[in-house]
């Protein structure tokens, strides 16, 4: 099996030109968003890669509209992280939206439905990846709100 570690890091610590993803995590009206793949029965975080051109912030607005419909919200950066598989490493930014209103799901992109949850599910698309993030969301939620 793969060994699989995904750490926090400070946003100086990592060149942005080596940020290569953009994770969303979302809430909406008091739960947890998660969305899924027409080609899975799994669950994940909002997210994908970054496009050559745009800034890790555009990554992360285009990703929240294509796989949810987002069309009104907030977001903000919550931290930069590293996932090292086998050795390799790559970084991405975590935001968190607020979402106050969706749209459809644009039906051109991957996305298949919306799950609205109170906890983390146990079927992630990204077992031993996504609880982190989620971790690094609550508690920057929880941070927020002192």
């Amino acid at each position: 099996m793969q060994e699989v570690i995904v750490t926090k890091m400070k946003k100086d610590d990592v060149a942005d030109e080596l940020i290569k993803f953009a994770v969303i995590s979302a809430k909406y009206d008091g739960k947890w968003v998660f969305v899924r793949d027409k080609e899975r029965t799994t669950l994940e975080i909002t997210g994908g890669h970054r496009e050559d051109g745009e800034t890790v912030l555009e990554s992360a607005h285009r990703e929240l509209y294509e796989e949810t419909g987002a069309v009104d919200y907030t977001l903000d950066e919550v931290c930069t992280y590293r996932v090292t598989i086998d050795g390799v490493a790559s970084y991405g930014t975590l935001f968190f939206a607020n979402v106050k209103e969706f749209g459809d799901i644009p039906e051109e992109f991957e996305t298949a439905e919306r799950i609205y949850l109170d906890t983390l599910p146990k079927n992630l698309t990204y077992p031993r990846i996504q609880p982190y993030l989620h971790i690094y969301a609550e508690e920057w939620l929880s941070e927020k709100r002192k």
